[in-house]
């Protein structure tokens, strides 16, 4: 993680974009991004989303790295630990989801 951090920070301080990497733009662009995957999968029912998604490997893993890449920017900027913060949120997730409440069923949290 560190390694991608500092190519990014690398990438974008030679180019003069810290200036537009405001928290709201990055989140936008993460939004953004995101919408781009999504829209690979507009129109298509399951089964055909996952013979999609072999078939067009490449273009969607350009727009998962998008996604990745502004994030990763974004929580650089705010100083957030994007791994301690991840593994934090997969121990409140496991406290709001019981194995034994939630196991095979895809529920909310405040519905179990």
């Amino acid at each position: 993680m560190k390694e991608l951090t500092q190519r990014l920070i690398d990438f974008r301080e030679v180019r003069n974009w810290k200036q537009f990497h405001s928290p709201k733009n990055l989140a936008e662009s993460i939004s953004i991004e995101a919408n781009e995957l999504l829209e690979h999968f507009q129109w298509l029912d399951l089964e055909e989303s996952k013979r999609y998604s072999v078939e067009h490997k490449q273009e969607l893993a350009e727009e998962i790295a998008d996604v990745l890449n502004y994030l990763v920017l974004l929580a650089h900027d705010l100083d957030i630990d994007l791994i301690e913060a991840a593994i934090k949120k997969i121990e409140i997730n496991n406290k709001k989801y019981p194995i034994k409440k939630s196991k095979g069923i895809s529920t909310k949290y405040n519905r179990l």
